[in-house]
């Protein structure tokens, strides 16, 4: 449509020029083939383009080969209102750090809390909604039911550089908890395994990916919920565009929501 457009004022600015002077027909029938060829470059080149981090520890959204949902649903997304997408993957907190800069136009999968609203720019839209839960092992479950009821002094395991929710940090005070970070899945479910924490707290969809992996479905286990996160691509505010990129993602994720492609997106990928 763009190209058509622009061949119609094109004719009707010639059509004009050569009968008010007179331009012969040979030169101005090269001058428009010339004009009409660059067209299907120039439209091309003007597709817009958003550079995104990616996590590439977090299946099965995304994971270290720029697989997964969150891959699928973003591209798919943005797709829908003619932007194209380009990721790197790297460590999540590098992701974060690389948008802080405006390195990249932004980094996906954050929560949307008060920590990140400071420092990005969200859409309306999630992405999705996930739970993260606080995991035992087995051999030491839990004798409480839920996390305001935790064991003054107790041992958590966590990932450096995640959002747990916004009431993670009174949680911690009123528990007195001590907190361990690390710097993956496997590291939080070896270190629960051995008894060096009493729990860890992990996303329900990506924790069941790595128990399946490493084989200890029988030795862990999730005993109560610790947070319930909507899932957003967060923009730089280094990026004068990135209003812009976040309206677009929410009329892209919009639009699959209506045309009922939405929630087939959300299906793991083999």
């Amino acid at each position: 449509m763009l190209v058509t457009a622009f061949k119609n004022v094109l004719l009707a600015l010639f059509s004009a020029y050569n009968f008010s002077h007179k331009l012969p027909k040979k030169i101005a029938a090269t001058v428009m083939l010339c004009c009409m060829l660059t067209l299907p470059t120039m439209a091309y080149s003007e597709q817009l383009k958003v550079t995104l981090a990616a996590e590439d520890g977090w299946p099965p959204f995304a994971d270290e080969f720029g697989r997964g949902i969150s891959h699928h649903l973003i591209h798919q997304a943005f797709k829908q209102v003619d932007v194209a997408v380009s990721t790197i993957v790297v460590p999540y907190t590098r992701g974060l750090v690389m948008t802080d800069r405006g390195s990249v136009n932004g980094v996906f999968n954050v929560t949307k809390e008060q920590s990140t609203l400071k420092r990005f720019v969200f859409g309306l839209e999630p992405l999705f909604t996930v739970n993260a839960s606080f995991f035992f092992a087995k051999s030491h479950p839990a004798s409480v039911n839920d996390k305001w009821h935790l064991p003054i002094g107790s041992v958590i395991g966590v990932i450096d550089g995640y959002e747990y929710g916004d009431d993670f940090i009174q949680l911690i005070e009123k528990r007195q908890l001590h907190i361990v970070h690390v710097n993956s899945q496997r590291q939080l479910i070896n270190l629960l395994l051995v008894g060096r924490i009493d729990s860890a707290i992990m996303f329900d969809m990506v924790a069941d990916v790595y128990i399946e992996q490493m084989g200890v479905g029988n030795d862990i286990n999730a005993e109560f919920n610790n947070h319930t996160s909507e899932i957003f691509v967060a923009f730089s505010k280094q990026d004068p565009q990135a209003e812009q990129w976040s309206k677009l993602l929410d009329k892209g994720l919009q639009t699959l929501k209506q045309q009922g492609h939405y929630q087939q997106l959300l299906v793991p990928l083999d």
